[in-house]
């Protein structure tokens, strides 16, 4: 009787044990040489298992960028200015309504005088008077004149015209922090194309975090020890504040480029050198080597090497990687 129950138990745990020797032998990678390049085979469970993630690549358009710094700008003297500006006009205001007053009473004295009705004395105080305030409105023209050319040197037309116009709108929006004033000097030998009117700006130099920034004018000045060309730009962006530096992607004057996306997470490095795995089978992945790539919003774009249609291993590259590695080292069996 205790033999039977033995058996028993034994078969009943056969039957629910939740493994078998099938499910046990794990899969794994094969490399292979295919035509002189290192090929990974891995089945679809071993894909599954593993976490890889493929995306079929898009033709997109591209066009090529080059670097550029430069700086948050501090608008407090431009503020100054305007603060300036507009107590003149106050002032040329209040000289010019004094100078018509006066213009209007010598009027009245001197046809007075000559009708014997006020003394020679009264008409030369009118006179002397009317003087005076010319000379105030004709200060207050020359101070205001001085301001506006101040600001064109210092700041170029296109900011002038922003603080010292009665309408601020277009200053209101930096004085409420929504924008920020950029001004970005171009490298020595580049040069800003005539159709370009947005540009890419970030603070920390990363590509991929990058907010759009658009052309006010050409600089007057520059604020870098860089000797190329300067120029104002705006930015929403609110991780920029006053005096941070900041990195420019401008367009290059070319025309553009036709090629592929990939994002960052496909990329992977090895001995110095770029590569993607691409899956050129099923159960096939292939090393590929990348001569020439530009970061981008997206990841970065690869102009040739890679094809639209090709898929792409976006999520366990540097897993394939190592297998392909591993599969290079020779067995004990091969000595």
């Amino acid at each position: 009787m205790n033999t039977q129950l033995i058996a028993c138990f034994f078969a009943l745990n056969l039957l629910f044990t939740p493994w078998s020797v099938a499910d046990n032998k794990k899969p794994s990678a094969e490399v292979r040489n295919d035509a002189g390049q290192s090929v990974v085979r891995l089945d679809i469970e071993a894909q599954k298992l593993s976490g890889i993630e493929t995306l079929t690549l898009k033709p997109v358009s591209h066009h090529a960028e080059f670097s550029a710094y430069g700086k948050a700008i501090n608008l407090q003297p431009l503020l100054d200015l305007r603060s300036r500006y507009m107590l003149t006009l106050t002032e040329r205001s209040s000289a010019k309504a004094k100078f018509k007053q006066v213009e209007q009473n010598i009027d009245r004295q001197q046809n007075l005088y000559r009708h014997g009705v006020s003394s020679k004395r009264n008409l030369q105080e009118q006179q002397a008077q009317w003087q005076s305030y010319k000379a105030q409105a004709d200060a207050t023209d020359f101070q205001g004149k001085a301001i506006i050319d101040e600001a064109l040197i210092n700041w170029g037309k296109e900011l002038t015209d922003w603080a010292l116009s009665s309408d601020s709108d277009k200053l209101g929006t930096f004085l409420s922090s929504q924008r920020r004033l950029l001004q970005i000097t171009l490298p020595a030998n580049k040069h800003l194309p005539d159709n370009i009117q947005t540009i890419y700006i970030e603070g920390s130099g990363n590509r991929s975090k990058a907010h759009k920034a658009e052309l006010i004018s050409v600089a007057t000045r520059t604020e870098t020890v860089a000797q190329g060309e300067s120029y104002y730009f705006q930015t929403s962006d609110k991780n920029i504040i006053t005096g941070m530096n900041v990195t420019a992607w401008i367009p290059e004057a070319t025309e553009q480029m036709t090629g592929v996306v990939i994002p960052k997470s496909a990329l992977i490095w090895y001995m110095d050198q770029a590569f993607v795995y691409l899956k050129t089978e099923e159960d096939t992945f292939s090393r590929r080597t990348l001569d020439h790539y530009s970061p981008t919003a997206g990841g970065y774009f690869i102009p040739d090497t890679i094809k639209p249609g090709e898929q792409i291993v976006t999520k366990g590259a540097q897993m394939l990687l190592s297998e392909e590695l591993r599969g290079q080292i020779p067995s004990e069996d091969d000595d």
